[in-house]
């Protein structure tokens, strides 16, 4: 019966992450722009690779394309496509290639003669992975702000708002080195509210573009929740909750969902968002979604009838190849030895030892996190 669940729950997340999908979310959106033919594409994210193929699979004629993505975040095809030139950089803290990316970037858009038309895709991770400082700013400056941001349990928010501040790309930077005639921006979600001024720390905002500029949202935490609803009910399940609400720290979001599913009648719980961690001076192994898995474990021990998936959309949690965990009231035996994995930000190590570990490789999608749990 548990494995049975669990194998629910995977179908339930594919079925989310699928409706948000960069390949196909992007080509469904180029299709439909019979008026535009792009003369370059740029894709920026952890997305990109799923972005860029779908365009290029949609239009009816050739086109260069800039890619930049996170390391080992893309398809083969992408690599070995002529017209594609892939640049693979870190995340969540930027490094080297952050840098050449993010200028090459900005050569690429602003080398653009005027008549021509381009097509930029953004997701979620372009704020790192493509980035341009100011000469009196050093990489290893932005790396230590960005480690202590992200240790200290910023938001996504508060962070893209600092990178916005001192960026030669973000804040609509980029489109305003365009001087060509048209540019279309398609975008894939990863913020609470689904600003282009938040995606990308403002990468693909067109407030300061001179020419001729729209923006679509082709993929948000929203799209993916509601297909994981469509997807239990067609399962034979009663949806019982389906809203975004992660926006805690994670371990007080632990606490409050937790709290709600042991006095839930028998369903199924869907929730969305991004929670906040703030991390200890030497954090182990983990991220924001494994913490969230085991503190549900620790508070719904011995509820052998609640069964919780919680993961990035992304396929990735933090700096592992993990993209969350599948819990339920056994995967906790020990109340001490998982507190103290939480306090140590050591979730991930907790749950690859018991089993539970979820790991899904890159999605290329990016709307931020599903918990999905099912009560029976």
């Amino acid at each position: 019966m548990a494995n049975t669940i669990r194998q629910d729950l995977q179908t339930m997340f594919t079925a989310g992450v699928d409706a948000v999908s960069g390949f196909s979310a992007t080509r469904n959106a180029v299709a439909q722009m019979a008026d535009f033919q792009p003369d370059q594409i740029v894709a920026v994210g952890k997305a990109a690779s799923g972005m860029c193929a779908g365009a290029l699979d949609a239009l009816t004629k050739p086109c260069p394309a800039l890619l930049v993505t996170k390391y080992q975040h893309t398809d083969q095809a992408m690599h070995e496509h002529p017209q594609v030139t892939v640049m693979e950089a870190a995340h969540p803290v930027p490094d080297e290639q952050s840098l050449a990316a993010g200028q090459a970037a900005l050569d690429t858009v602003a080398g653009m003669p005027s008549g021509s038309r381009l097509l930029l895709l953004v997701s979620g991770g372009t704020s790192a992975l493509a980035e341009s400082l100011p000469a009196d700013i050093s990489l290893q400056q932005w790396q230590a702000l960005t480690s202590e941001m992200l240790a200290a349990g910023y938001n996504i928010g508060q962070i893209n708002a600092r990178r916005k501040e001192t960026s030669l790309i973000k804040d609509g930077k980029l489109l305003a080195a365009f001087n060509g005639a048209e540019v279309r921006v398609l975008a894939i979600s990863d913020v609470e509210g689904d600003d282009i001024a938040v995606i990308g720390s403002g990468t693909g905002d067109t407030y300061r573009a001179t020419a001729t500029a729209s923006v679509s949202l082709i993929g948000t935490n929203q799209v993916a929740r509601d297909a994981v609803e469509a997807k239990a009910v067609a399962m034979g399940f009663t949806v019982k909750t389906n809203r975004e609400c992660m926006y805690q720290d994670v371990n007080q979001l632990a606490a409050n969902l937790a709290d709600e599913l042991l006095d839930a009648s028998p369903g199924v719980y869907i929730f969305g968002g991004e929670p906040t961690v703030e991390l200890p001076e030497n954090p182990g192994s983990g991220g924001r979604n494994q913490a969230l898995a085991l503190g549900l474990a620790k508070g719904i021990r011995g509820r052998h009838d609640i069964h919780v998936l919680v993961a990035g959309t992304d396929g990735s949690d933090g700096p592992t190849d993990a993209a969350g965990g599948i819990i339920d009231g056994k995967t906790v035996t020990d109340v001490a030895v998982a507190r103290d994995a939480l306090q140590r930000a050591d979730a991930g190590t907790y749950l690859r030892n018991c089993g539970d570990i979820f790991i899904t490789g890159p999605t290329n999608t990016n709307v931020m996190d599903l918990a999905i749990a099912v009560v029976s």
